[in-house]
């Protein structure tokens, strides 16, 4: 393994991302694997000796290739690097860090700018999910910095409009795995209905009463009751056919979190959020801690839910919201989150099937760096 590695740091969203071009890494995973980990620094859970940032929206990454594939301009692997453990997950995606991606293609001369956006098409190799952002580029420039900003940071990015296409059974193949909208899941000795469906990545929601919450609930709050969730994570992978009943299970995927109808409740930033503002809650749970806001893969499967007949998210959702506004095929589903509201727009074909579905994101550089690795031995 090499002992320096160039990388380049990159907001996307609510995340930060460390970007590579694909010569820099190793060409297996394994590889790619152990440069990470010695990178970040993976070992320790604050990870002090390297370039991760402690969290599991700052330990990210991803390795940047051309793509050979007509129509689409690049590919990327996403990882989920380890905190306190010394491992790489390569099971999912994440949609804020295919923000910085898009961004970083057009910066580094993989994609040239068209006009005032630019579209970049995408390929995710973890999940095989088509992806296309549409970046500001005004004036048909390379953009440096950007003036909006997302709920869950004041701080202003280049904005960046990313949607999923080809969303449905992705990693499993089936758009509902476990055979119907809803499955009954054995927790301890008792039973809890969840929504399992694989729409972006395989994500499980259940509804915020079974565990006696509102769905309202602050980070400090939801965290009490991660065990629980942890759990359910656990026998959704099962029933979902992402892990033998013996093996143990990825912390990455099934994506998992409570829902609930709307309700009155605070915003991180002491917003206070009214119950008509948006149209179903949501407290995810990001690796083994709840997302300060939601993930953006997150994010595309209870969107992709709402339209799944009989399922808990298109049980809770309104009928009204889920009609187009008039002379369109788009729909937009407003998340309530612990940042606030986050909305989702969900694209129709003309049979009003689901095409895409997209988050409006923000991203900026922030560093382009070489990074030295720790000797070994």
């Amino acid at each position: 393994m090499a002992h320096q590695l160039h990388g380049q740091w990159y907001r996307g969203g609510t995340s930060k991302c460390w970007l590579f071009a694909n010569d820099e890494m190793p060409a297996d995973r394994a590889g790619i694997a152990q440069a990470l980990v010695a990178a970040f620094g993976s070992g320790d859970e604050r990870q002090l000796n390297g370039v991760g940032g402690a969290s599991s929206t700052t330990s990210k990454a991803a390795v940047i290739s051309p793509s050979a594939i007509p129509g689409i301009d690049i590919s990327y692997l996403f990882a989920q690097v380890g905190i306190g453990a010394s491992g790489v997950e390569f099971t999912s995606n994440c949609g804020n860090c295919a923000s910085a991606v898009a961004l970083y293609a057009i910066q580094n001369g993989l994609v040239r700018p068209q006009g005032e956006i630019t579209q970049v098409r995408m390929v995710n190799e973890n999940t095989r999910s088509v992806l296309v952002a549409d970046v500001a580029t005004p004036d048909k420039k390379i953009p440096s910095n950007g003036a909006e900003t997302i709920p869950g940071s004041s701080m202003p990015g280049v904005p960046v409009n990313v949607f999923f296409e080809n969303v449905d059974g992705a990693s499993t193949g089936e758009l509902l795995p476990t055979g119907g909208a809803m499955t009954q899941l054995a927790i301890a000795d008792d039973f809890v209905g969840a929504s399992c469906i694989d729409a972006g990545a395989p994500a499980c929601f259940v509804k915020a009463a079974e565990l006696g919450m509102t769905g309202t609930e602050s980070v400090a709050e939801t965290r009490l009751r991660l065990g629980e969730l942890i759990a359910i994570r656990s026998a959704a992978s099962v029933a979902m056919g992402l892990s033998a009943e013996d093996e143990v299970p990825s912390p990455a995927v099934p994506k998992v979190g409570l829902v609930a109808a709307p309700a009155d409740y605070t915003a991180i930033s002491g917003e206070k959020i009214p119950a008509e503002a948006y149209d179903i809650s949501a407290r995810m749970v990001s690796m083994f801690d709840p997302h300060p806001a939601i993930g953006i893969t997150s994010a595309i499967a209870l969107a992709r839910d709402a339209f799944v007949e009989d399922s808990l998210v298109n049980s809770i959702i309104a009928d009204d919201v889920l009609s187009p506004v008039d002379g369109t095929r788009e729909i937009s589903i407003r998340i309530g989150t612990p940042v606030g509201v986050i909305s989702c727009q969900v694209q129709l074909d003309e049979l009003g099937h689901v095409a895409r579905l997209g988050v409006r994101r923000v991203a900026r550089r922030i560093a382009n760096a070489d990074i030295d690795l720790p000797m070994v031995g």
